[in-house]
């Protein structure tokens, strides 16, 4: 009984540690916990953002368009160095570099760094990078060491030709869709033209357990989430939407759209049966899926070119969607019919053809970090837009910030290195 007590003890004393907090509220892969922008509704979470939030560290960074990953006390960065693709950890709390390791050559093109555009996925006590030519490895969180690899062109008969002619998507400028990972295995997009577009690995081995579909891969993440009750594995590939079981690999239903260079960038969002993308050529595209039946079947509920988006994934509050449109706009619109709700102008001053913004849910608020490094905070309401502080905290980037634990983790530099900070945005 003593013994017991004991334990007890010590795993109350645990969860109250920083250790536990930071596990529970780890960011450990694109777009945070569940792949949708959204900050876990146990977090600590800032009402306002202050004018200029206090900078705990700041570390340079190497060529790349990966964003930060936060899990187990660590920042994980996959970087370009001296023309080869490196990951590398950070202690989250000071910024210091605990290890690197190499992973593939780097890729250069005219749109982007000679660096990775992949974010790196954190699982246990595992870290999961792929390059932009398609190196996917497997490493250890504590060391780096490599546990296993597969590679997109030699395991599952992929192209990767550059920036030639008019070759497609993640052909083209690299490979950026992260990995998913969940109930043991690891979703990744491969593009094989044979059978290997989309393909299920054990995530613990790497051995294969099913490869499916023939579209070469596009730069947007696998999301795996019930669509209408059903568990949908979306892949928004360079030739259309489809989705497949996640169980098999078998096709559900499919939407083909075709685009000049298959550019089709954004995160697939899912409300009820609705599933969002968006093309700058083809629009903003809302499918509505039927899963009550014996079989799945998907057609557009509505597709706007008008709120088209083109190089940032949106983000959901119930059916309100927010993100940056094609006059590089901030607007919220009904994802259900696709009616404007409201638009702001001024906040994104790049060039339209590149505007983007890294968005993040906290609650009821929206924290946008623009493509020239000025953070926003505004009411997710589709109302009307309702500023809540602003600050400039890096330079050019395409990064999806970070959070954990209060703070905020992102890195700029977009042609060329630049630095990876972490702010406190507690008050």
């Amino acid at each position: 009984m003593r013994t017991h007590c004991r334990w007890m003890i010590c795993v109350g004393i645990w969860f109250l540690s920083p250790q536990a907090a930071s596990v529970g509220e780890d960011w450990p892969r694109w777009r945070g916990p569940r792949n949708d922008g959204h900050v876990a509704s146990t977090a600590r979470v800032p009402l306002t953002l202050p004018a200029e939030p206090r900078r705990v560290w700041k570390q340079p960074a190497g060529d790349a368009l990966a964003s930060p990953v936060v899990a187990r006390g660590k920042v994980f960065v996959f970087d370009g160095f001296g023309g080869r693709e490196v990951l590398r950890a950070l202690a989250r709390d000071t910024g210091e570099e605990l290890w690197r390791q190499d992973v593939d050559a780097a890729f250069t093109d005219s749109q982007g760094p000679t660096g990775p555009r992949c974010t790196p996925v954190v699982d246990g006590d595992r870290v999961y990078a792929v390059s932009c030519r398609g190196e996917l490895q497997c490493r250890e969180i504590e060391r780096g060491t490599l546990l296993w690899r597969k590679n997109f062109v030699a395991d599952f008969g992929a192209t990767f030709i550059g920036e030639k002619g008019t070759t497609p998507g993640a052909a083209r400028h690299g490979n950026n869709g992260s990995p998913w990972i969940q109930d043991g295995r690891i979703y990744v997009f491969p593009g094989g033209p044979q059978g290997a577009s989309i393909a299920c690995l054990d995530k613990m081995t790497g051995q294969v357990l099913w490869k499916s579909q023939n579209a070469m891969a596009g730069y947007a993440p696998p999301v795996l989430q019930d669509v209408d009750g059903k568990a949908h594995l979306l892949a928004f590939t360079a030739e259309g939407l489809m989705a497949v079981s996640p169980s098999d690999g078998a096709l559900l239903w499919n939407y083909p759209i075709k685009t000049a260079f298959g550019r089709h960038v954004t995160t697939p969002v899912v409300h009820a049966n609705h599933v969002v993308v968006s093309s700058h050529q083809a629009g903003l595209i809302a499918m509505k899926v039927n899963a009550k039946g014996a079989a799945v079947s998907a057609e557009p509920a509505w597709i706007q070119k008008e709120t088209a988006m083109n190089i940032c994934s949106p983000v959901a509050i119930g059916p309100s969607l927010f993100g940056v449109g094609p006059d590089k706009n901030l607007i919220c619109l009904d994802l259900r019919s696709g009616t404007l709700h409201w638009s702001k102008e001024g906040v994104i001053t790049t060039s339209a053809d590149r505007a983007a913004a890294g968005f993040l849910v906290l609650g009821t608020r929206v924290l946008a970090l623009t493509d020239a490094g000025l953070a926003v905070m505004f009411e997710g309401s589709k109302d009307q837009y309702h500023e809540l502080g602003r600050a400039q905290l890096c330079g050019l980037n395409w990064c999806h910030p970070a959070y954990s634990d209060g703070k905020l983790f992102l890195r700029d530099g977009i042609k060329k290195g630049g630095d990876v900070y972490c702010y406190d945005l507690m008050p």
